[in-house]
């Protein structure tokens, strides 16, 4: 019969898996966590942002805008998470309960996994309009809040997933080195994982981008073709996919770690790295704020009215929207998205 460590402290486990515990505050810890506190303010204020624009100006309500929105709010989600981290790390960690930990550990879980998700049913809804040339699905609003609804759901079941069992607590030799309290065969499980469903969105719009360059060309000898419908298209393609290749650039380096770790490589000195990779799996969450508003010229003029709401009545942004074009039933709209 297993014989299980519940009533232990964090420090217990810390030292099963033999990882530093600092006692005080060294340089490098007081430098990680301003640095990651700052970070986490900014990545709260520019997704606030992105919500705030999508749900204010009209053009903007299309489930990709949904699904761009709800993806903003992963990463608001992800910065809470990382400011959590940092109010409870260094020489704090040791004082953690074990409750208190599994907490720390599951809201960065479930604000990965949203992103992931969400980032997975992107691709899908895009994959969808953009083989039948359209601009907007003709998504219902009624299951595009099902679809998001689903999302955080699927986020919070495998975020809470080590809380509720999949842990070491009741088998030592199988604790990770960088969570002390989770099983190494969960987080083989969970990296493995999200390293699938990146490859299957790099598959996805590789196909994307294939068939829209031979649909474009076909349809640039055409005189009935809609430019700017086609040009739309393409853009919001593009953005999209730069929105993915952050995110596998930012997460892959720290989900490989991840696996190393869950693997058990002995030689990996996988705690080094711990601290930057996850720094920049943060990071991603404001380089998709960023995106938004190089690509989108219309998400900019929308930031703008947001900054600038008292001098709305004197600004040349509250004048009569414009730039909203039908083509075949299907609105497009005037921004270089």
């Amino acid at each position: 019969m297993k014989h299980c460590f519940y009533n232990e402290t964090v420090g217990f486990f810390y030292n099963n898996s033999r990882k530093e515990l600092s006692a005080h505050w060294r340089p490098k810890d007081v430098l990680v966590v301003a640095l990651g506190l700052a970070v986490s303010a900014v990545v709260l204020l520019t997704n606030l942002l992105v919500i705030a624009a999508v749900a204010t100006n009209r053009r903007f309500h299309y489930p990709i805008y949904y699904l761009l929105a709800n993806l903003a709010a992963a990463d608001l989600f992800a910065g809470v998470a990382y400011m959590f981290l940092m109010f409870h790390t260094g020489p704090r960690t040791a004082q953690l309960s074990l409750k208190t930990w599994f907490i720390r550990q599951s809201l960065l879980d479930t604000s990965l996994t949203a992103s992931v998700v969400n980032l997975l049913a992107i691709a899908v809804e895009r994959h969808r309009t953009v083989l039948t040339m359209q601009l907007h699905s003709e998504m219902s609003a009624q299951r595009v809040v099902g679809l998001i609804f689903s999302i955080w759901a699927a986020a919070l079941l495998l975020g809470l997933i080590p809380s509720y069992g999949w842990h070491c607590l009741c088998s030592l030799e199988s604790c990770s080195r960088m969570a002390p309290l989770y099983s190494r065969s969960y987080l083989t499980f969970w990296a493995v994982s999200n390293l699938v469903v990146f490859l299957v969105m790099v598959v996805v719009y590789g196909h994307i981008f294939v068939y829209v360059r031979r649909r474009m060309a076909r349809m640039a000898r055409h005189t009935g073709a809609h430019p700017r419908h086609r040009d739309t298209v393409l853009a919001l393609v593009k953005t999209v996919t730069i929105i993915l290749g952050a995110f596998v650039v930012c997460w892959t380096p720290g989900q490989v770690v991840l696996l190393l770790d869950g693997l058990g490589c002995q030689s990996c000195d996988v705690l080094a790295v711990e601290k930057y990779v996850l720094l920049l799996a943060e990071i991603n969450s404001l380089i998709n704020a960023i995106v938004y508003s190089w690509r989108d010229n219309e998400m900019r003029n929308t930031f703008r009215r947001i900054l600038c709401f008292p001098c709305l009545r004197n600004s040349k942004y509250a004048a009569p929207e414009r730039g909203l074009h039908s083509h075949n039933g299907h609105f497009t709209v005037d921004s270089s998205i």
